[in-house]
């Protein structure tokens, strides 16, 4: 929803508690809006499940006041804060049980005091962040609940999974340990049956999933940071390398300002150029990382790295050398 129709929906919501009932003319007037406008807004927060009652004799509407939450004792940067690590984190990750945060964002905002949120709602207009781009998951909700319930319960669980790496549809038993959300998808990582290891699986791949009525037995609990331990992103490959890359000085600075990775050392040279040093497990997700700087980055060691970097290389230079 725009700015404005969220803040509008947030007045009318806060009007609807104020223990009076109100007509559908009563708030178009209020808000300088049509009916048509109100009925919208009021679809909109039956949508996010507020529960409004509509009195037939008096026709107007109300929230029932047991619904919200306790004034919150919030300072101006708290309320400002909060509002937007839940608007702009809606737009960078899918975020399961969505009409839940929305629901929690109006909960907060209507219970603010007047003049915090009249400041919440000038300020928040000239704040914004840019999107990443999203891996869209179908039946996000059902499905993180499904495995988060699975998780909490030690079930097992059935799953049917589209396998980029096995191209065809797979069916396995699984016994899910841990829900991730990496860059830009959810990862579900657990013991698969037919794979006798334990796999990181992409929420958005799943076709079918149902819950066993079976528990699994986990002699030591799951460490999300021992199982990734060093991988360069998500994707462990069970051999440790020392990575040793120069940037040139056109990105050096701009490399040097982001921690890419806990053992991430920069060391600057004369000119501007810098040598970055990793010590990461496997070369596959780091490659991609560096071919993402084409000709600013040069990979000094391991002599593996520089091969697989090369390899890439002279096939992009092939492909994109083929005629039409």
């Amino acid at each position: 929803m725009r700015p404005s129709k969220i803040t509008r929906i947030v007045k009318i919501m806060t009007a609807l508690q104020s223990g009076r009932r109100l007509t559908a003319d009563d708030l178009a007037e209020m808000f300088d809006v049509s009916r048509r406008t109100i009925f919208r807004d009021l679809n909109e927060l039956q949508a996010i499940g507020v529960p409004f009652e509509y009195d037939i004799n008096s026709k107007g509407y109300e929230v029932k006041p047991e619904f919200f939450l306790r004034p919150l004792e919030l300072n101006l940067q708290q309320a400002l804060s909060l509002l937007l690590l839940i608007r702009e984190s809606s737009k960078h990750m899918q975020l399961p049980y969505m009409s839940s945060v929305l629901m929690a964002a109006l909960k907060i905002e209507s219970n603010l005091p007047r003049e915090i949120m009249k400041y919440c709602e000038g300020t928040t207009k000239f704040i914004s962040s840019k999107p990443h781009p999203q891996a869209p998951t179908k039946e996000l909700d059902r499905v993180f609940e499904l495995l988060q319930r699975a998780i909490e319960r030690k079930h097992k669980t059935k799953m049917s999974y589209d396998s980029f790496f096995d191209k065809q549809v797979i069916k396995t038993e699984f016994w899910p340990f841990h829900l991730l959300y990496n860059r830009r998808a959810w990862y579900v990582v657990g013991f698969s049956k037919m794979h006798d290891s334990v796999r990181t699986f992409k929420l958005g791949r799943i076709k079918e999933i149902d819950a066993i009525d079976k528990c699994y037995i986990s002699k030591k609990g799951f460490d999300a940071g021992n199982y990734f331990g060093q991988a360069w992103s998500m994707i462990p490959e069970g051999k440790v390398y020392n990575i040793k890359l120069r940037f040139k000085s056109k990105v050096a600075k701009n490399v040097s300002e982001v921690h890419w990775h806990s053992s991430q050392k920069i060391t600057f040279e004369k000119g501007g150029s810098a040598i970055a040093e990793f010590r990461v497990d496997g070369l596959g997700e780091i490659t991609w990382w560096i071919l993402g700087y084409g000709d600013q980055v040069e990979v000094l060691q391991p002599a593996a790295l520089r091969k697989k970097i090369k390899k890439t290389a002279e096939n992009i230079v092939k492909i994109n050398s083929q005629s039409k």
